[in-house]
């Protein structure tokens, strides 16, 4: 079925232009100019987008769905379901279920799962423990979009503390290794300190003094001289803190880079000024941290040292996330509301609607080197998001899609909304309702 999206303002590899794209079934067969005539033969539908926006999809490099094991909180259905309605069409999942994915058998199974449920387009890591090595080399790299690392305890015994463990996973990764990085001694030094000389209750405030920037930096650094002694393609997840944007590059084009990075939307948009507001809500490993390093990331995005945005999906229930800074869960749903926050930035002048676009939408194509997904090219998928730049947008219970039923952004106001989103050349979300039918595919990647 052939679709025409009509005088739209395409926000696409640096530039917004008026003009018009033809859909043919899954890809985009043709883009117009505003001064060529669009009328073609054949067409089902015709979508007019004038004073839209239209946008990639938005590929987010970092969720967790929580299925299998813990869909209690969220699961690849209800998950992807949120993440259509903000404008993500593809993401990659992580391996921190229950049971970890951490055998090629068990991955397999992940992605016979969202075949069935997810909305989206998907891809899922393979996660690291210190004895699977030979589990990692089996990994295809065109099929799965790479191994990740637990430099730190977020997830309990997929902590990958051990030197030799750590060498042979750099050295002999068949593909990209994605890490999260913390120093766990020195958390447990802080840990214990807080617990011998503070209150049992004490409050989320706390929370960056404990998992601190020292402890990042510790880590990040640590892996990046690992990627750099066996030549890896590294990518450190979620960066925090200010220290860390010293370990990496804006000299050379992303496609040739070898370390890369990713900042997450609640470490541009808030700061430690605001757990007196938010509490645990805006609880997540790594911790967000002081004003000065919130800055110092927006700058790094700018100027490209930082390379991704995404979101760190991770949703817990109301009651996970009660208690004091010791027991409230880390992490919090995000990804209905990440291209929505990133474009009221825009609008609040941090960023431009082309960098936005090309930090959630190009980059992570090019970095991941996602085969024919994250532009508004012919012959690409036709993955694609109706923005309306001048809909006001309250987020409340109502209209929050996260089976945990909560965002951190309850009660804000975002001044664009997602009107329409497009999966592999079908609308999956318009205006508030879904296809169900519409399932997403597996992402594949050039190697």
């Amino acid at each position: 079925m052939k679709q025409l999206i009509r005088n739209a303002r395409i926000v696409n590899e640096g530039h917004i232009t008026k003009g018009s794209v033809l859909i043919d079934g899954e890809f985009i067969e043709r883009i117009f100019s505003e001064h060529e005539n669009p009328e073609v033969n054949g067409v089902a539908e015709t979508i007019d987008a004038e004073g839209l926006w239209l946008l990639p999809g938005v590929i987010d490099d970092q969720v967790h769905f929580r299925e299998p094991g813990l869909i209690h909180k969220g699961d690849i259905y209800t998950e992807s379901r949120a993440a259509v309605a903000g404008g993500v069409t593809s993401y990659m999942e992580m391996p921190n279920t229950n049971p970890q994915t951490t055998t090629i058998e068990l991955l397999e199974e992940k992605y016979a799962l969202a075949a069935t449920k997810s909305l989206a387009n998907y891809s899922f890591y393979m996660g690291a423990t210190n004895t699977n090595i030979l589990e990692l080399k089996k990994v295809n790299p065109a099929e799965v979009c790479g191994i990740k690392v637990f430099m730190g305890s977020s997830t309990g015994n997929m902590l990958v503390n051990d030197i030799e463990a750590l060498n042979r996973i750099f050295e002999e990764s068949p593909t990209l290794v994605a890490t999260h990085c913390e120093d766990e001694a020195i958390i447990q030094h802080n840990l214990n300190y807080y617990k011998s000389n503070y209150s049992r209750n004490i409050g989320v405030e706390f929370h960056p003094l404990i998992r601190s920037a020292e402890a990042c930096y510790k880590s990040s650094s640590f892996a990046v001289e690992l990627a750099r002694k066996h030549n890896t393609r590294l990518h450190i997840l979620h960066l925090s803190t200010a220290a860390e944007i010293s370990l990496f590059s804006n000299e050379i084009p992303l496609k040739d880079k070898m370390i890369t990075a990713e900042v997450c939307v609640h470490h541009l948009w808030f700061s430690d000024a605001d757990y007196a507001a938010y509490g645990n809500k805006i609880k997540w490993n790594p911790a967000i941290k002081k004003e000065t390093d919130r800055q110092a990331l927006i700058d790094a995005v700018n100027s490209n040292r930082i390379d991704v945005v995404a979101t760190d999906h991770a949703p817990h229930t109301p009651e996970e996330k009660e208690g004091s800074c010791y027991k409230a869960a880390s992490g919090g749903p995000l990804v209905q509301h990440s291209l929505s926050a990133m474009l009221q930035m825009a609008k609040n002048g941090y960023f431009t609607p082309e960098k936005v676009v090309e930090k959630m939408c190009h980059a992570p194509a090019d970095l991941f080197r996602i085969e024919k997904r994250g532009y508004i090219r012919p012959g690409y998928y036709a993955d694609l998001v109706l923005v309306n730049p001048s809909a006001t947008y309250l987020v409340a219970p109502e209209n929050i899609l996260y089976k945990c039923g909560w965002s951190p952004f309850e009660g804000e106001t975002f001044d664009a909304a997602v009107v329409r989103t497009f999966v592999n050349g079908t609308t999956v979300f318009n205006n508030g309702v879904f296809d169900e039918n519409v399932r997403g595919k597996r992402i594949t990647f050039n190697v």
